[in-house]
């Protein structure tokens, strides 16, 4: 990972009304000129994959599948067998008129992203997350647009990191789109927009919730190295994924911060290894409950869980003074009553198009007519440190003030990237990963 970027210590309330002013609705920021750094003029975009696994195989096909002239001519992966598949799989969906991947374009290992950034003028981050700041900072230095999948860093040097290159593409005019998709889905795009003109009132509490049953296990192969295991096994470990309340459930808390206008100003709560306790699932947690508070006082309280067999769950709720919400990605809903129960608003899910569709399609809409539209990358950056924030409140079961999340120096990336190389978290001789204890580990 690159240098440190400078401390931050900024308001959270002050701050996300400085970044709603600069992204909101995308039309404010197309009325600055385009710098000129990309300009199409329906000419061919070019585009480099970084990061070949399912969803970074999924982020190509949405952006082969927009109705722009878009080539993928570089591809990078650590992973020779996730590039193959991920180049074999486009190939035989898009054919070589849309896949332009020779031998030479095809980047192997952790530098090669570099080189496959070179090559485009739009690149796709989609590595695990905690690659993402040296990616991110990587590709607005070669002024290249970007699409990246949320969450945006692991840890708050990271974080930092992110933010200070989110204002150097400000700067520079390049688009960039972060995978929060619900930002991009009608019926959240609709609901929110009514309780932002005031239907529901003031919010002043709500629940968000990613409950499910867990996820894949890779088993530990003989002649694999500590690093190559972590590496395959990335969810498992923080350094890599965050933790699921980071991986997965910064999609409710982001929602959360977008119905309140406003980041978190502290968080406490709880969380345990419970269920998931063997060696297979690295050093995360298993189920963790927050409680959000923001500076005007209102509780947000989030859940998420990797339990098998219990109540999936993946919602978010909200209450104001004058009625309730309720919205739901996974079927498109979002739903507003008034406090006697009269449903003022239902969107129904029928219709609408995939937000992960639409996200490339205006992204790529933006990139072809040369416009200025998107700058996610602040945002994102903040909500994602909205998770951690909870993380390290559950880690140390103590209150944790958005400030101390913000400027803790803890870096939880390798001094070293190479196969070779050991990452800062080992096994014990019984192959068990240490992990946090509330009341006794320093998580800030």
């Amino acid at each position: 990972m690159s240098a440190n970027k400078k401390d931050v210590a900024l308001s959270p309330r002050r701050d996300f009304l400085k970044t709603s002013a600069i992204i909101a609705g995308g039309a404010m920021l197309s009325n600055i000129p385009f710098s000129g750094v990309y300009a199409n003029e329906g000419g061919t975009i070019k585009i480099a994959l970084v990061g070949c696994g399912s969803r970074g195989t999924g982020a190509l096909f949405q952006a082969l599948s927009t109705k722009y002239n878009i080539k993928v001519v570089a591809m990078a992966d650590a992973f020779r067998d996730r590039l193959d598949k991920s180049y074999n799989d486009a190939l035989a969906k898009f054919g070589k008129d849309k896949v332009d991947v020779p031998e030479e374009r095809k980047f192997v290992g952790f530098d090669g992203y570099k080189h496959a950034i070179a090559a485009a003028d739009v690149v796709l981050l989609v590595t695990p997350p905690g690659f993402r700041p040296v990616h991110f900072e990587e590709a607005i230095k070669q002024n290249k647009h970007v699409f990246m999948e949320k969450p945006v860093a692991t840890d708050s040097p990271g974080i930092r990191s992110v933010l200070a290159t989110a204002e150097e593409a400000k700067r520079k005019k390049l688009n960039v789109v972060v995978g929060l998709q619900r930002r991009y889905q009608n019926a959240y795009l609709e609901t929110i927009k009514r309780i932002e003109d005031g239907v529901a009132g003031d919010i002043v509490s709500g629940q968000v919730y990613w409950n499910s049953g867990g996820v894949w296990v890779k088993p530990r192969v003989a002649g694999q190295t500590e690093m190559e295991y972590q590496m395959r096994n990335w969810y498992y470990f923080n350094w890599l994924c965050g933790d699921h309340i980071t991986e997965q459930h910064v999609h409710n808390i982001d929602v959360a911060n977008w119905v309140k206008n406003a980041y978190p100003v502290s968080a406490q709560g709880t969380g345990s290894r419970f269920l998931r306790t063997g060696k297979d699932y690295g050093e995360i947690f298993d189920n963790h409950t927050v409680e959000f508070i923001y500076a005007d006082g209102t509780v947000i309280q989030s859940q998420c869980r990797h339990h098998e067999g219990t109540l999936n769950r993946v919602d978010e709720s909200f209450q104001g003074t004058k009625g309730r919400a309720y919205l739901n990605a996974n079927n498109n809903s979002g739903k507003l009553w008034d406090t006697k129960g009269n449903l003022l608003f239902n969107h129904d899910g029928k219709g609408n198009p995939n937000p992960y569709q639409t996200e490339h399609d205006e992204l790529f809409a933006a990139i072809d007519k040369g416009e200025y539209k998107f700058a996610d990358a602040e945002r994102v950056a903040k909500s994602t440190l909205s998770s951690l924030l909870g993380r390290y409140a559950t880690y140390s079961g103590k209150e944790v003030k958005w400030e101390e999340a913000l400027n803790s120096q803890i870096n939880l990336m390798p001094e070293k990237l190479a196969w070779d190389a050991l990452p800062k978290i080992l096994p014990d001789a019984n192959g068990m990963y240490p992990f946090a204890i509330p009341g006794k580990t320093k998580a800030v």
